[in-house]
């Protein structure tokens, strides 16, 4: 048996008998004539081999078991073809088709939940691909070309290939675990540089040879923001952490606040930054505003 090739208009005119019920229902919908939208199902029929609808003893059409089994079918094929044509408006539109978006891992959680959710919403045809990295591995996703767009930190906001505009920051706090010796009143100065300092560690030869926030000579470096919060909680050292990260830990007493006479807690800038050679478009512009919003909020 041969085969036809079926159109997608007779597709759309078939999942339109489906949603309404009846043939002058789809007709409706399609603003067309009952007898086109029948001729269209009949051809259908004709193309695929198979009766899609029982007609008999009832005024509405009735799929038959060929039809209940290629309805899926014929909305998946439509369904795309509705992405594409939506896709294609978009380019001519001058909207990114794509985005590779790149966040400092000092970036809250919970603004980039919001942030992205929404942006969803807004272009949902542009695909997203997301990368969370630390300090100067910011800056090689983009000047790697790996990445469009970032939102990072200062170590990296100096680099004359970035456009940069600063967007928001996030409070660094010394914390260490409640029975820590730092976690004592009246600490004297250069005590801190005695005790074990976690550090977060640069995974990029961006920042090679520059501290930041290091006191003690005396550091463990890890390349991983989480993996310094349980270390953090178990007593095993000091160190800064965001405030949205540990703002339940002080709550509860997991972690302290400490009183170095240092005062090595900070506010850790927040940039959106892009290369100079690739200004960005209507999806990256909007993402900047809401990361800016977000923060401020946060």
């Amino acid at each position: 048996m041969r085969l036809g090739e079926p159109t997608l208009d007779q597709l759309r005119i078939f999942i339109a008998v489906v949603e309404h019920g009846s043939f002058g229902g789809a007709a409706r919908k399609m603003g067309r004539a009952v007898s086109a939208i029948s001729y269209g199902i009949a051809q259908l029929e004709a193309q695929l081999a198979v009766t899609l609808f029982d007609r008999e003893g009832s005024r509405k059409p009735v799929l038959t078991e060929a039809g209940e089994g290629l309805l899926a079918e014929a909305r998946a094929i439509a369904d795309g073809a509705d992405a594409l044509l939506a896709k294609t408006r978009s380019l001519h539109s001058g909207l990114e088709s794509a985005l590779v978006l790149v966040l400092d891992v000092m970036v809250p959680s919970d603004v980039t939940a919001r942030v992205l959710r929404d942006f969803r919403k807004t272009f949902p045809t542009v695909a997203l691909r997301l990368q969370i990295e630390g300090l100067g591995a910011v800056a090689a996703c983009l000047l790697d070309e790996e990445a469009d767009l970032a939102i990072g930190g200062p170590v990296i906001g100096d680099n004359p290939a970035f456009e940069r505009q600063v967007i928001g920051g996030v409070e660094l706090i010394p914390v260490a675990s409640p029975d820590h010796l730092l976690a004592q009143p009246n600490i004297a100065a250069g005590e801190s540089r005695k005790h074990l300092q976690l550090v977060l560690s640069d995974r990029s030869p961006m920042t090679e040879g520059r501290e930041f926030s290091v006191l003690s000579p005396h550091t463990w470096r890890l390349g991983d923001l989480a993996a310094k919060h349980a270390l953090l909680k178990e007593g095993l050292g000091w160190g800064n952490m965001p405030n949205h990260m540990i703002a339940d830990d002080l709550e509860q007493g997991r972690l302290v606040e400490l009183d170095l006479p240092e005062k090595p807690g900070d506010t850790y800038p927040l940039s959106a930054l892009w290369r100079r050679d690739a200004r960005p478009g209507p999806a990256a512009s909007w993402l900047i505003d809401a990361f800016r919003s977000g923060l401020r909020a946060d």
